[in-house]
This record gives structure tokens, C-alpha cells and sequence, in this order.
């Protein structure tokens, strides 16, 4: 059996229960909690919109209208926590959430965007039919779809799914349906991709791939709320220089300021995680540095159950070894760590099925502590929606799960895996060049603060990729009304297809 320990913090002035409960492995309903007092646990810090004026109008938006909401934000603005952890767990609508990718859309607890709607990939207008009239359909009950991630959502993608919601959802006249949409991310970060081949993102059909040049977007009336307060830094002039990054508007200080954190090698790279442009990069580097630990190597299997997504969270034979740095993928339930906490592991313990894991926490007082924590094998669950014709709700089912320990090397990871992560200790390696909108704001903006990265090579222009599209629809969205007015007309000659 394994004892695991529940500490709470002086500092968190809440009345929380300060315990130490035994759980046997694998059984979740055998748990026995035992008072002790000595036992003190670090608080959690969460996002507080009180003092947020942009994040409270949104969510009044969200759940007072029927307004379509493009929500928008730079990195650290808690775009994901407003829509999962305040709209989603409050509101009273029939909601879903959907994402582009299998990853994404196992971190907002949704489906595909594929999935949901039943596409194939490389889905066309043309190939998008009414279903089987069923007034009990769960796109005839939906109040609001959101689709997190949204500027890796092709324009194509966007238009079928509006013509599906015409002709699926209530109301053929309106777009998607009649259904609020609400859109979530933030174009200067991730990009759709397109083959060579996919010659329709050319002028005159789309003016590009990217999801703000579809047709439905020009003519569904969004709202635009950009979050402004970041939450991740509080350096403005860190802040000030990064989103110079994002938007290609560097000066010289920018550099300047960035390049005070370079250096050509780095001594102690505990607890440190370098971010890398390429997944070859990531994985030599990873399989280099577990070579070099001369402790035996433990092999996990995991378990797919079901119909699961075929880009799996980690790897289903994961190689682990004491001493490993690796990356944390769950929130633990005990709060002990969240998704992208590193750590070290100390220990596996193969009777009992747990790897001890050595993470590092700093206190709401800046004191950072080391901590050995107890890790056991997760699940993550591949859900799909349907409507409750008993309870009248919208409501999700398992279809498939994946079974393994929320563990990952993590000497190296992608650019694109450290999206919405927060690292105290990070090394950016952009290698021999990067090569998509986006990446060096990304990888920049996953440091907490200035002294916590490091750069192995000197940051220069040639290295901020920005998509000259982007920064047209941004620049111009705040004052360019006309481009969200809907048109009737459009909508009128478009039903007449149907």
C-alpha cells in the first residue's frame, strides 16, 4: 500500500482538511483519512478575475447572450482557466467543447472537431449532408459550442462546420445553426497546417488558411474580447519585450534584453527543461540524456481500451529510469502538482506500480522547496457527447482510454507540446533555425520570469517567424466593424443551397 500525504499551507485561509490517508493501489474506494496536524501543504495559486474587467465581460457575454465571441489574449492572459474552470463549471447552457487536435482536445475534457461532427479528414463543403431529421439530434439541443485552439482551425474546416450546424442544428437561417460559437486562442501563436497541395488557400477562394478568412467568420457578427492582464509574468519589461516578439515589432533593447540570457553551455540543468523546434531534436536528446544514467531501466505498457486517438499523451512502452528528468501530464487530484510540473524521479517501486518523483515548489511566500511525490498510473479518457432525452442535458460518455503513467521524458520537449505551459527553469534551443509562425514568442513566453531561461544561441531577427495575415486581421480587428456585421443577404443566398 502507498501513504500519500495531503499538506496544506498556512497562507491559504481556507478551512481545508489537514490528513494522511493510506490508498491501496488501483482501488480508488479504499481510503482512510487520519487527522494529523502536522501535516502542511502548499497553496495553489489560481487566477482571480475580480480586478479583470475583459474577463468578466466575456464570461457575462458567454452566459447572458447568444452572441458569438471571438476570445483572444497573449499567452499567460488565463484564456483556458476563464473558459474551463469559471464558464464551464457555472454556466446553466447546454454546452461543448471541441478542439482541433486529440491533445487539445484531452486537455479541455471535449472532443475533436472532427469527431464531434463526424468528419473525415479532408472534409469538404461539398461533402457535408442532413442527417437523419431527429429532433432529439445533440446538435438541436446545444446552447454553445467552444472551440479552444481555434487559430489552428483551417477556414475550409470552419465553413463546413457552419454549413453542418445549417443543416443539423436549429436553425437552418442562422449561422452555425442558430448556436453560440465561442472561439479561444490567440493567432500569433499556433497556425493551421497546410500541405503544398491545398492550392484552394490562395486568392480568390481563401485569402489564407488561417480560421478569421473563412466566409462564415466575415458574416457571423463575433464579439472580440482580448484578456489583457497577464497572469504568468510580472516583469513589464519582460512583458514589453515579449509581445514585441509576438508581434515583429522588435527594436534594439528588445534584443538586447532577451540576449542578456544567453549562454553557450549550462552546468546544472536540474529541474530545467529545454524547449527544441523539432521532435527528432527533443527525442535524441531525451533517449541521449536516459543513456547516460547508469541505473536499470524500467519499462511500462500502457493500455488502450476502446477507441482512442492515434497521437497518444505519452508513450505506450515508456522507458523510465531513476534519475530521469521527466514531465508531469495530469493535475494531481491532491494537488501536489499540475500539467508541466518537472521533475526528477527517485525511485520506482514495481510491486506496488508508483514512481516517486522529486518536484520543485515555490510557496506563495517565493520559498521553493523540494518534494518527493507518489506517482500512479492515469487515465485519460476519450469522451463523446450526446443528449439525455431523461435529464434533458448534455452529457459525455467514455468511448475509449488510455492508460499509463502521466510521465514523460523531459530533458527536451517541442515548442509546440510546451504550448500553454509555464516553466520556472527553461533552456531554448532553437537549433539550426526555426521554421513557423509563432514559435519563438512560444517558446519565449513559457518562462515564468527573465532569470529562469537561458538561451543556447544569441536571439536574432531571422528567428521571429509572423505571418504577415495575422498581423493585418489583428492590427485591424478592434476598429473594423463592417468585417463583423451580418449580412442577411449572404446567409439568404447561402440557405438557398441547402
Amino acid at each position: 500500500m502507498c501513504v500519500r500525504e495531503i499538506r496544506h499551507d498556512d497562507e491559504a485561509k481556507k478551512d481545508v482538511v489537514i490528513a494522511k490517508y493510506i490508498m491501496w493501489p488501483f482501488n480508488k474506494n479504499k481510503k482512510k483519512f487520519v487527522q494529523d496536524e502536522n501535516y502542511k501543504r502548499h497553496c495553489v495559486v489560481e487566477i482571480n478575475y475580480d480586478d479583470n474587467e475583459e474577463a468578466k465581460e466575456a464570461l457575462r457575454l458567454m452566459e447572458s447572450t447568444r452572441e458569438n465571441i471571438f476570445l483572444t489574449g497573449r499567452a499567460g492572459t488565463g484564456k483556458s482557466t476563464l473558459i474551463n474552470e469559471y464558464f464551464r463549471k457555472k454556466t446553466k447552457k447546454k454546452l461543448a467543447i471541441v478542439a482541433f487536435t486529440g491533445v487539445a482536445a484531452l486537455n479541455v475534457r471535449g472532443q475533436t472537431i472532427h469527431s464531434f461532427f463526424g468528419f473525415n479528414i479532408g472534409i469538404t463543403e461539398n461533402q457535408i449532408t442532413r442527417r437523419a431529421d431527429n429532433e432529439e439530434s445533440i446538435y438541436k439541443k446545444l446552447d454553445v459550442i467552444i472551440i479552444d485552439e481555434i487559430s489552428m482551425v483551417r477556414a475550409d474546416l470552419m465553413d463546413c462546420i457552419d454549413k453542418f450546424l445549417r443543416l443539423n442544428g436549429p436553425d437552418k437561417k442562422k449561422p452555425f445553426g442558430g448556436i453560440q460559437i465561442i472561439l479561444v486562442g490567440d493567432p500569433y501563436q499556433l497556425e493551421p497546417v497546410v500541405k503544398d497541395d491545398q492550392w484552394m488557400f490562395n486568392p480568390p477562394h481563401y485569402e489564407s488558411p488561417f480560421f478569421f478568412d473563412s466566409r462564415v467568420f466575415q458574416h457571423a457578427n463575433f464579439n472580440t474580447i482580448e484578456l489583457k492582464k497577464i497572469y504568468r509574468q510580472n516583469d513589464p519589461d519582460f512583458i514589453e519585450t515579449l509581445d514585441a516578439i509576438r508581434t515583429s515589432k522588435t527594436i534594439e533593447k528588445h534584443f538586447e534584453k532577451i540576449n542578456t540570457r544567453y549562454q553557450q553551455s549550462i552546468s546544472d540543468e536540474v529541474f530545467y527543461i529545454r524547449l527544441v523546434p523539432t521532435n527528432s531534436m527533443a527525442d535524441n536528446y531525451n533517449l541521449s540524456r536516459l543513456a547516460r544514467l547508469n541505473t536499470p531501466t524500467y519499462t511500462s505498457q500502457g493500455v488502450i481500451v476502446g477507441t482512442f486517438y492515434e497521437k497518444l499523451p505519452t508513450n505506450k512502452e515508456l522507458k523510465l529510469k531513476k534519475g530521469a528528468q521527466v514531465m508531469l501530464l495530469n493535475n494531481d487530484r491532491d494537488r501536489r502538482w499540475v500539467n508541466g510540473d518537472i521533475g526528477k524521479v527517485t525511485r520506482i517501486n514495481t510491486d506496488l506500480g508508483i514512481v516517486f518523483v522529486e518536484i520543485e515548489t515555490e510557496l506563495q511566500n517565493g520559498q521553493k522547496i523540494k518534494k518527493e511525490v507518489d506517482v500512479m498510473k492515469f487515465t485519460w479518457e476519450r469522451v463523446k457527447y450526446y443528449f439525455d432525452k431523461e435529464t434533458r442535458t448534455i452529457e459525455s460518455k467514455t468511448i475509449g482510454s488510455f492508460t499509463q503513467y502521466p510521465i514523460r521524458l523531459a530533458w527536451a520537449i517541442t515548442i509546440h507540446k510546451g504550448q500553454g505551459k509555464t516553466y520556472e527553469n527553461l533552456i531554448v534551443n532553437f537549433g539550426t533555425g526555426l521554421f513557423a509562425h509563432g514559435q519563438a514568442y512560444v517558446a519565449l513566453s513559457r518562462a515564468k520570469n527573465l532569470r529562469g531561461l537561458t538561451l543556447l544561441q544569441p536571439f536574432e531577427a531571422r528567428h521571429i517567424i509572423v505571418n504577415a495575415r495575422v498581423t493585418e486581421f489583428m492590427e485591424t480587428l478592434s476598429h473594423s466593424s463592417s468585417q463583423n456585421i451580418f449580412q442577411n443577404d449572404y446567409y439568404e443566398s447561402r440557405n438557398s443551397d441547402l
